[in-house]
């Protein structure tokens, strides 16, 4: 703009040349300020992290998990009367490719549904694939392992199915063999849109933590036949997605013991998107503290959980802090990575990743877990059990009850006693008193 003001006086001519002179300074100017605000944009966004990626001359070749090993390497809701998981609008799913569409038993399904939070009183939105042998007659009665897929903020389902590609993926992967037959349930990380709640239970606020490692497999376990135990369930996830997979395995192993996260973060801080997450007084600083994993390694006892991460060695702004991270893994937790020598904070990098994450997850989850006929079966010998347990410390509860009366029956005959020798020898000192006067 500078540059423009200086030169104006000499294109205030009326030949053809001034003319394009002043033309090009204000097209000039005009792209400066685009190029400055799309370059604020950028850093704010990470859509691009090199030239490269900006051009599309970007590496597609599939990647590979690098593991680590064990020491590490260095709203209100409305009524749920109608069950916790209620069909929905399309959502948008409808306008998604790919998707499969065809004979449930050959292709899978995907379904477009909210979810209830009982305890955390929110509805969220979610997207739930169904693998193909979910509804073939030979695994009818078995429980399929659950990946819980998050997407990033302020993004929600729709970009985990239309542009990370999730269902379509997973088809892909179960048709090669690469993957076993697995539900994955497609949500957003916020339960108050448009405030990024983290997956952090706020003082006085959204309890986003409660959503997911309560709610959300409550709702999953009453309408599907999901596994029971931990060990059936994982939860991924890309950017601020990735970092609520993280800290939701390492804060709730005992809901969700496997973690992905693509280009996540490793602590939870206050931003003008989420307003104050940790509340105020003296235990504010420590609930933040906690929600910062590297502290947690440090500080905190490490949980027995197998976690991925992915970044970039150049593009991505999270490259230091998953290298910090990787080194403060200890036992008895494991970890794995993806690091790209290039790449950026955009759904290009993470659908060379996708794949893979979803191979290792699939690793990490049991199935089949159990059967309804084995939980049919042994209901009957599981309440034996707790018959007899029940009666066994109903005896032993009115064993002790017997003990401390005899033993309170016994302290009074004892009380009784003593205090007829004492009135003895009352009675006695009295006696020898009147004969010697």
């Amino acid at each position: 703009m500078g540059l423009t003001v200086w030169v104006w006086p000499r294109l205030a001519g009326r030949g053809w040349l001034p003319v394009l002179g002043r033309l090009g300074s204000i097209a000039a100017t005009q792209l400066s300020i685009i190029a400055a605000l799309a370059l604020a944009v950028n850093s704010s966004f990470e859509f691009y992290g090199t030239w490269n990626q900006l051009f599309g001359r970007v590496d597609k070749a599939p990647v590979n998990v690098n593991e680590i090993g064990s020491s590490g390497p260095y709203a209100t809701v409305g009524a749920s009367k109608d069950g916790l998981v209620q069909p929905a609008g399309p959502q948008g799913l409808d306008k998604v490719g790919g998707i499969p569409r065809g004979p449930a038993d050959k292709e899978g399904k995907v379904q477009s549904v909210r979810i209830i939070g009982q305890r955390s009183r929110a509805i969220n939105p979610a997207f739930v694939y169904l693998p193909p042998q979910y509804f073939q007659k030979q695994y009818e009665r078995h429980r399929f392992p659950v990946m819980v897929v998050i997407s990033g903020y302020p993004g929600g389902i729709m970009n985990l199915a239309q542009h990370l590609q999730v269902p379509q993926t997973a088809g892909k992967l179960l048709s090669e063999n690469k993957m076993q037959p697995t539900i994955i349930v497609m949500v957003r990380p916020t339960i108050a849109p448009p405030r990024d709640t983290e997956c952090v239970d706020v003082p006085d606020g959204p309890q986003a933590e409660t959503f997911f490692a309560k709610d959300l497999p409550d709702a999953l376990r009453s309408t599907y036949r999901v596994g029971h135990d931990p060990s059936a369930w994982g939860v991924l996830g890309y950017s601020s997605g990735g970092t609520c997979a993280l800290q939701l395995a390492m804060r709730e192993p005992n809901v969700y013991p496997a973690a992905a996260a693509l280009s996540g973060d490793y602590k939870v801080g206050n931003d003008l998107t989420t307003g104050n997450l940790f509340g105020s007084g003296p235990d504010a600083k420590q609930k933040q503290h906690e929600h910062d994993l590297i502290w947690r390694l440090q500080n905190m006892p490490v949980p027995r959980v197998s976690v991925l991460v992915t970044s970039s060695k150049k593009g991505e702004k999270n490259y230091g802090e998953t290298e910090k991270f990787l080194k403060a893994v200890k036992q008895p937790m494991t970890a794995s990575s993806i690091i790209l020598p290039e790449g950026s904070h955009h759904f290009t990098t993470w659908r060379r990743e996708i794949g893979p994450v979803l191979e290792w997850m699939s690793q990490q989850l049991t199935f089949p877990q159990d059967t309804q006929d084995k939980q049919d079966n042994s209901k009957p010998a599981e309440d034996q059990k707790k018959a007899d347990d029940q009666k066994k410390a109903d005896e032993q509860k009115k064993a002790e009850e017997q003990k401390r009366a005899d033993e309170q029956k016994k302290a009074e005959e004892q009380k009784r006693a003593d205090e007829q020798e004492k009135a003895d020898e009352e009675k006695q000192n009295s006696g020898d008193d009147g004969q010697d006067g």
